[in-house]
């Protein structure tokens, strides 16, 4: 018997020292990067009462940095197939660094805003940069075990932003929220200056400006929109909501047909044709729309309808954090072992009954079981984001790779924009029908409390029934995805 070629679990998922060096370095900047996304979350009222801003104003700083990221994932594609991997991530590591040191001597909001923009512009290039690299270094057999790894990065790293900022900014001035991620960044530079190889292929890929313009106002458009609406301003009839999504649903009609008819599209919708990568990128879509929204609902009725402190909303989150931090890898060597469908099958259910929970919560529900059903939460979260996504990409040609992982980041951002949009909005409503038809038989003191569980009781409802529809079809068309003919094993490209 031939044994030569059966995968061997037992070593490094990364092969050589020198692929391990390569993606700590990276996983060490995305981490950092993909923190500063929920940093800010917690500490907008501090920055309000600083620089004399309202809330509306002081909300684009959130907004605007993930509006930057939606627009520029799908250009990634591109870049990564333009420049060279050392080129383009100590650019982008650099854009980071450079907008985390304006936002922190900002004097102010218009700088503070620059600074989270130019952040963004470096953090919507690295996760996808580190996808494709991990695709490029890492044998079929062994992605799970390496995407587990960085599914480290993804999971824990938004999910103690609120905590950390929390401490930082019950103690600090919020500026050091941006002076103490600088020394990281700086260490990452200086590291992946000295020790980065390029590890994927890079050729002369000319950009198309009118498919650069249609994405920026489509993705764009899109997220703003609902971004809008998610926030309350001023409802689903308002213009600034209405006229961003009719642009931008235009625009991706238009986007998506110049890609059709492209040699060479900037991003390549013919992934869809593969299946499993359609239905992972599906399933993806669902479970950031439910994560979204549930890292937003929680700390919001944690301190408007039960009073706790900003401190304790972020604190309720960080137990969540700290099991998907454990768990991403293990699932994702389970996911080597015996495939997606089940550990999706898992996360899935836990996900469902732990929104059926948050569903028929009182407002007497106490801290210990609002951290209890999070935690249980944010684990079936971790059995399934990087198996389902790692089983998509797997059943791509190399050559799509850039165009997968452009394609699902970019989707999971508008799911995330969309879901919550939709449960706010549910929330909202359902807070207020309640508070008009009972104003008349409870006292003031406790109908807002009551008013606001209600919203949010039919918000987690409806978040339930989007990952109940998911787990359906999860059970029924979700399967392990192989990799096309000769394309098993990944190739290496390495330049010093």
């Amino acid at each position: 018997m031939d044994i030569s070629n059966v995968p061997d679990h037992k070593e490094s998922a990364f092969g050589s020292n020198g692929n391990r060096l390569i993606v700590f370095v990276m996983v060490l900047g995305v981490f950092v990067a993909i923190l500063n996304e929920t940093l800010l979350n917690v500490a907008l009222t501090p920055i309000m009462n600083d620089l004399g801003i309202s809330p509306t104003t002081a909300q684009w700083l959130t907004t605007g940095y993930l509006l930057v990221i939606a627009v520029l994932i799908p250009a990634t594609a591109l870049l990564i197939q333009r420049f060279t991997t050392r080129g383009l991530f100590l650019s982008a590591m650099g854009m980071f660094a450079a907008g985390t040191l304006v936002a922190a001597i900002a004097p102010g909001f218009a700088v503070l805003f620059a600074g989270r923009l130019i952040q963004a512009a470096g953090t919507g290039i690295l996760f996808p940069l580190l996808t494709n690299v991990v695709l490029a270094i890492v044998p079929f057999h062994k992605r799970g075990a390496a995407m587990g790894t960085i599914g480290i990065v993804i999971t824990f790293a938004p999910a103690i932003g609120p905590t950390l900022s929390g401490l930082i900014v019950a103690n600090y001035s919020w500026r050091v929220l941006f002076y103490s991620v600088m020394p990281i960044a700086a260490f990452v530079m200086v590291f992946a200056y000295i020790r980065l190889k390029n590890v994927t292929e890079s050729g002369n890929r000319k950009a198309d400006p009118l498919s650069m313009l249609l994405s920026t106002l489509g993705f764009g458009g899109i997220v703003y929109g609902f971004s809008s609406a998610g926030e309350g301003h001023g409802g689903w009839s308002d213009p600034g909501v209405l006229w961003p999504i009719a642009v931008g649903g235009c625009a991706l009609v238009f986007f998506c047909r110049r890609q059709l008819t492209m040699r060479q599209p900037m991003l390549d919708l013919r992934t869809f044709k593969f299946g499993m990568f359609s239905l992972s990128v599906m399933i993806m879509m669902v479970v950031m729309m439910a994560m979204f929204s549930t890292m937003m609902l929680v700390p919001i009725f944690l301190q408007n309808a039960l009073g706790y402190t900003p401190l304790h909303a972020g604190l309720v989150m960080l137990p969540g954090g700290i099991v998907m931090g454990i768990m991403s890898p293990i699932t994702g060597r389970l996911f080597d072992r015996y495939g997606a469908r089940w550990l999706a099958v898992t996360g899935l259910s836990l996900m469902a009954v732990t929104l059926s929970g948050f569903g028929f919560m009182k407002p007497t529900i106490s801290y210990l079981t609002i951290t209890s059903l999070n935690t249980l939460f944010m684990l079936g979260i971790s059995m399934l984001m990087m198996p389902v996504m790692t089983n998509g990409l797997n059943g791509l040609p190399r050559r799509l790779y850039p165009h997968g992982t452009a394609i699902a980041g970019t989707l999971q951002q508008v799911g995330g924009a969309i879901g919550m949009a939709l449960l706010v909005t549910v929330m909202t409503t359902g807070s207020s029908r309640f508070a008009a038809n009972n104003a008349s038989v409870i006292s003031d003191s406790d109908l807002f409390a009551l008013a606001m569980t209600a919203g949010m009781r039919q918000a987690f409802l409806l978040a339930f029934a989007l990952v109940v529809l998911a787990l359906l079809t999860a059970v029924l068309f979700l399967k392990r995805s192989t990799p096309p003919a000769g394309e098993g094993e990944s190739r290496t490209v390495a330049v010093h």
